[in-house]
């Protein structure tokens, strides 16, 4: 682990959180009716958040769309309570991932789990769900998450611990997301959220393959 990378990524954590931060802001005042047009929450989901149709048979509203939007659906949120969770879960994986592989591999990692999340997506949603929009950073979330879990899979095999805690935490993540999918009478993007998780415990031993003593 460098000692130099860090502070670094920190900034990368910061950033990014205030990104997400303003944009819901921006979007809560248009809501309220405070700046710009009411429906420039309307406007940003149909040009940034991810519909999955249109890598179905959808015409897309600018070039490069269906590519576009794997990186905007993650910076926009469905309300203050939504982005505030995730910026919260952000700050704490985004800590323990810098912590294991610096900046350069958290970049990658959230990245290519964010991409993962929406692929997974698009390969398991339901047709009727491809007439909403999904957002979130949740798929990336996941992700890292993932990352985690992979690495600790790893440093436990190799170093002869027991395997169940990671095990446990993968069958909580499933029991979340299934009690969150009730609760929001199904509209959850639990397929996003297992793209990402996918996408996340491959590439973190992809970045990362060594393990660490426990």
């Amino acid at each position: 682990m460098s000692e130099t990378q860090p502070p670094k990524g920190r900034s990368f954590l910061i950033i990014l959180i205030a990104l997400c931060l303003v944009i819901e802001a921006i979007l809560w005042l248009s809501d309220q009716g405070i700046v710009g047009p009411q429906r420039l929450r309307t406007l940003a989901y149909d040009y940034g958040g991810f519909w999955a149709g249109l890598w179905k048979d959808w015409p897309a509203n600018y070039p490069a769309q269906p590519w576009i939007m794997f990186l905007t659906y993650g910076v926009l949120h469905g309300g203050v309570l939504h982005v505030v969770a995730n910026m919260v879960t952000l700050w704490s994986l985004g800590s323990a991932v810098l912590d294991r592989v610096g900046t350069k591999g958290l970049v990658l990692l959230y990245a290519v789990a964010q991409f993962g999340g929406g692929i997974g997506f698009v390969l398991l949603a339901d047709r009727a769900v491809f007439f909403l929009p999904m957002v979130g950073a949740s798929g990336a979330l996941f992700g890292l998450a993932g990352g985690l879990l992979a690495w600790a899979y790893v440093d436990r095999y190799t170093f002869s611990e027991a395997i169940w805690p990671v095990g446990r935490m993968v069958l909580i993540l499933g029991a979340l997301n299934l009690v969150m999918w009730w609760a929001l009478d199904g509209q959850l993007a639990w397929e996003t959220h297992l793209g990402g998780f996918v996408a996340g415990w491959i590439m973190a031993l992809l970045i990362d393959p060594r393990p660490q003593q426990l």
